[in-house]
């Protein structure tokens, strides 16, 4: 723990330099998910040629190293600092909700550097709960829980929201799910064209918002510059949602995320294996929505 707090306080200028080690690191001698990585911009991107790809894998590597180095740099960022390096366009748009004690869910994606997204919405006025999926490793559990605390955020392990949600129903916060992980019961998912491909998507925040009877929000950050971001917020949908078609949330969320992939390919997080279950598998068993 130690060795992280003292790396946290290093320049941005030395920690840039272990990202650009990192980065030769994991592409070219551990080659870190490489074919994982070419495999998925391959099924994304098929009208892309083979060099394309190559430099959409190597942007994606820079940005994961990127978002490494950041990621420890995160606890020892003041207000104005990290105020200065992720620029919300639109805050009001839901700090406006909170101030008037409205709960809201905020919907975001593994593109560019989701882990400042919590700590600069909450110096924004959008008091956040930041939900995540607990780390096996009791250390790194603490030392994320830690980092991910910065400036007041809430970190809420994905297991515990439920009974967090219970307790907490009407308190005025943001509840910050990232949606686009691999659902781990796909038999129950929803299946939405995404990318090319049928996608299963976790069906707990629309239910969640549907619950809750509060409006959903999507966040798109988009890297301006190394370690500079901008942030903007888009309403996907407002109760009641009576009249709504059941996968209508997801629905939306997915075209917005979708569109932020194809304007910043190199940025999201293609290391992981989104597409390796099929829907094929799954007919037949649970309750299964598409579209």
């Amino acid at each position: 723990m130690i060795l992280f707090h003292w790396l946290s306080r290093l320049p941005f200028s030395w920690l840039y330099a272990l990202s650009d080690v990192l980065y030769v690191l994991l592409l070219h001698i551990i080659r870190y998910r490489r074919r994982v990585v070419i495999d998925n911009l391959q099924a994304a991107f098929p009208e892309k040629t083979p060099d394309e790809i190559k430099r959409l894998a190597r942007g994606f590597y820079h940005n994961l190293t990127d978002l490494i180095v950041e990621t420890i740099k995160l606890p020892s960022l003041t207000a104005q600092v990290l105020l200065h390096r992720v620029r919300f366009k639109n805050p009001t748009l839901i700090s406006s909700r909170i101030a008037a004690g409205e709960p809201v869910i905020i919907l975001a994606s593994h593109q560019s550097n989701w882990e400042w997204l919590p700590a600069s919405a909450q110096l924004n006025g959008i008091t956040a709960d930041s939900v995540y999926k607990q780390l096996s490793s009791p250390f790194f559990e603490t030392l994320m829980r830690e980092i991910r605390a910065t400036h007041g955020v809430n970190p809420v392990p994905m297991h515990k929201l439920m009974r967090d949600v219970a307790v907490r129903r009407n308190v005025p916060r943001a509840i910050a799910l990232v949606a686009d992980q691999i659902p781990s019961a796909p038999e129950v998912a929803y299946w939405l064209p995404f990318l090319n491909h049928e996608t299963a998507f976790y069906p707990g925040p629309e239910k969640l918002a549907r619950s809750l009877k509060v409006p959903v929000f999507y966040v798109e950050m988009v890297r301006v510059r190394r370690g500079y971001y901008d942030v903007t917020l888009y309403q996907l949908a407002e109760p009641p949602y009576n009249d709504l078609p059941d996968e209508a949330i997801l629905t939306s969320y997915r075209d917005h995320l979708e569109r932020s992939i194809q304007a910043n390919p190199s940025d999201w997080l293609w290391s992981h294996k989104r597409w390796k279950h099929q829907r094929e598998e799954y007919l037949g068993r649970g309750r299964q929505k598409s579209v």
